[in-house]
């Protein structure tokens, strides 16, 4: 059983959580044991998109980690708080709220590449510890600041029952954003830094992740939809193949030979393509190995035992 289970992760539930969800409903189906990893943390207060690797599949989260994400974020003005989402206590608060034109306005400051600050309730490392440990046992944290990327940002339909111009004299309590970004950025920072910009302070109030890499909500299923496997649905229903985490890259097609040289992990020459990152297949269509092509020579990157 080699593949992906595209999880829409509820609100409350941790990754950890859901991986060992789906460990749990492949087991009660009769599966025995398989390696199950995730390919993303999604917070317990955020929901959506949770690429859930299975069998060989695992050997692809690394890649999944690295993938851009996108995100659907609601920005609560009036109120920062210490762990900039709905939870923690408030440190900041402004009677400023900005208009709609205002919002529109700052978003392209916070475009391209740019320097942000992680939430000091994070999971980085510093000297060694947990920097959310630090905070937590009252220690003052200076976070280092790191190079991040937003290929896009703008104003999106707020959630099914909410507004996203609640208005407040001439501005609005909350705006909804949608922002494609880089790996390693903390879309809490990115909230604090747009109210920042637009002179007041806001907290995240709502977070869920629409895509990440090649998977979007269209392949998610929910929880109730992962524990049908546990009661007898068949799981193949539900889950992708292995290479539908390889779709934004090429696939390399294999004879025979080269196929058999590439399971045993020996460089090849003379492969006709340009240099660069594959994924090569034998004449079964079946994957066989990540591949890179460099000055003519072909390298397996990560073998695929099928």
């Amino acid at each position: 059983m080699h593949g992906w289970i595209i999880f829409d992760k509820p609100t409350g539930l941790g990754s950890t959580q859901a991986v060992a969800a789906v460990k749990r409903n492949l087991h009660e189906a009769g599966h025995g044991k398989v390696k199950v990893g995730h390919g993303g943390t999604l917070d317990p207060l955020a929901s959506g998109v949770l690429p859930i690797a299975i069998g060989e599949a695992t050997k692809l989260c690394g890649r999944m980690l690295d993938a851009s994400k996108i995100y659907d974020f609601t920005i609560t003005f009036g109120t920062e708080t210490s762990g900039l989402d709905a939870e923690g206590e408030v440190v900041a608060t402004s009677d400023i709220r900005p208009a709609m034109a205002q919002i529109e306005s700052v978003l392209p400051r916070f475009m391209g590449t740019i320097e942000q600050i992680p939430p000091t309730y994070s999971a980085i490392k510093i000297d060694g510890k947990r920097a959310y440990d630090r905070a937590r046992s009252g220690e003052i944290v200076e976070m280092p600041s790191r190079t991040v990327t937003i290929y896009a940002l703008r104003v999106a339909a707020p959630p099914c029952g909410q507004e996203n111009r609640t208005v407040t004299g001439e501005g609005v309590e909350a705006v909804t954003l949608s922002a494609h970004v880089s790996k390693g950025t903390y879309i809490r920072s990115l909230a604090r830094d747009i109210a920042r910009a637009l002179g007041t302070v806001g907290h995240v109030s709502m977070l869920r992740r629409t895509r990440a890499g090649p998977f979007g909500l269209e392949q998610a299923i929910s929880l109730d939809k992962l524990n049908e496997i546990g009661k007898g649905a068949p799981a193949k229903d539900i889950i992708l193949p292995l290479e539908a985490g390889l779709v934004d890259i090429p696939a390399l097609d294999l004879s025979p030979d080269a196929a058999r040289a590439i399971r045993q992990g020996r460089v090849l020459t003379g492969v006709a393509t340009k240099d660069g990152l594959y994924w090569a297949r034998d004449a079964e269509m079946r994957a066989l190995a990540l591949v890179e092509q460099i000055g003519g020579a072909l390298r397996t990157v990560r073998g695929f035992n099928l």
